[in-house]
């Protein structure tokens, strides 16, 4: 390649002064050159290849920089080829990637809300119509009333369409010097069209301080191990029931929980029954429990107690039993006695065993 066009420069060359050499073999046969001038010119010929040679070796070092663009540019184009390329495949790869993620949501929705009609189904056979419902932009809440041989009471069925629909609420917004607050108190300053007691709670030079774990907003105002039995029961980022026993801050952070209580015991895991501790087995009391099933909706129930001829309560063994018979996957026991309270839409429906309600620390409200 380099060898051609050198060649074909210097044909050039030779092309472009041919008129003028031949012009000057003319006018020296017309008018012979002295030797002077003969010198002069074969100077002038020997500059003028010396010039040619200057020129033909800048044309070669232009040819090969223009041979280094070239290859340059060809390297570029394939390389921005094979971007381009791996590009599409990405984004290929995304669109793929992103039908099956929607492919999977849309069935995921489609079998809760399945899952969801069956337990409706359940329910409903179980219990009847509900007694009240609410279909709102933050919750579907569907109510039932619970009357069996020997005692009485409320459930929720809960389905969030917001994760910050359910919290728990601490009575003055603070740990210390808390006088409590009843759980009518709390759904009223909330907005909350239902809420229940949560966790329990002890007296102390005239304040009442939450016993166990409390966590309100994501942060940790309680955090006390002492009692083996202890259960933590409270919500995660995604509205989602989580609980057990805890012994460390970090157990709180993995299950990445934004509001909860402290109470005894856990009733169900995976849809097993739990141990019950020995002073708490086989006494019947007024209870307050929450449990979720396979799908994540969540299960309030409060049950009356201590009231002859209306209620007498029921045993934790009992409960056990009634929230498989639910299909309820997790369960646990909340504060009851007199504590045991709910509250729906603007008023109390059960019949707490003081005759009214009692002032808690902790209350469970869920918004419409």
């Amino acid at each position: 390649m380099r060898y051609n066009l050198g060649y074909k420069i210097i044909v050039f060359v030779v092309l472009v002064l041919a008129p003028f050499i031949g012009l000057g073999i003319a006018y020296a046969q017309l008018q012979p050159f002295t030797f002077a001038e003969m010198e002069s010119m074969a100077l002038k010929k020997d500059v003028f290849q010396e010039e040619a040679g200057i020129i033909s070796s800048q044309l070669f070092e232009l040819q090969d920089s223009v041979l280094a663009v070239q290859a340059t540019a060809e390297t570029t184009y394939k390389l921005a080829t094979l971007i381009r390329k791996n590009a599409d495949d990405e984004l290929r790869a995304y669109q793929q990637q992103h039908e099956y993620l929607e492919g999977l949501l849309v069935e995921s929705l489609e079998q809760r809300k399945a899952s969801g009609d069956v337990l409706d189904t359940v329910l409903a056979n179980l219990l009847g119509d509900p007694v009240g419902q609410t279909f709102g932009q933050n919750a579907t809440i569907k109510v039932y009333s619970l009357e069996e041989a020997g005692y009485r009471g409320y459930m929720a069925k809960v389905r969030l369409h917001n994760p910050r629909a359910v919290r728990m609420v601490l009575a003055g917004d603070r740990v210390e010097n808390c006088k409590g607050e009843t759980t009518s108190a709390a759904a009223r300053r909330t907005g909350a069209i239902l809420a229940v007691n949560a966790g329990g709670f002890y007296a102390h030079e005239g304040s009442l301080i939450p016993i166990g774990i409390t966590v309100i907003d994501g942060e940790i105002l309680t955090f006390a191990t002492y009692d083996k039995d202890l259960s933590f029961i409270g919500f995660n980022r995604n509205g989602q029931l989580v609980g057990g026993r805890i012994e460390t801050k970090e157990q709180l952070q993995a299950l990445d929980v934004m509001h909860g209580a402290s109470f005894l015991p856990t009733l169900l895991k995976d849809g097993k029954k739990q141990p019950i501790p020995a002073e708490w087995a086989n006494t019947r009391h007024p209870r307050t429990l929450i449990g979720h099933f396979e799908n994540d909706d969540l299960l309030f129930i409060v049950i009356d107690g201590r009231r002859q001829g209306w209620s007498v309560g029921v045993t934790l063994e009992e409960a056990q039993d009634k929230l498989l018979e639910f299909k309820v996957r997790d369960a646990y026991n909340l504060d009851g006695g007199g504590s045991s309270t709910f509250y729906y839409d603007g008023k109390v429906l059960n019949r707490p065993s003081d005759g009214r309600e009692r002032v808690v620390t902790t209350n469970i409200v869920v918004l419409p």
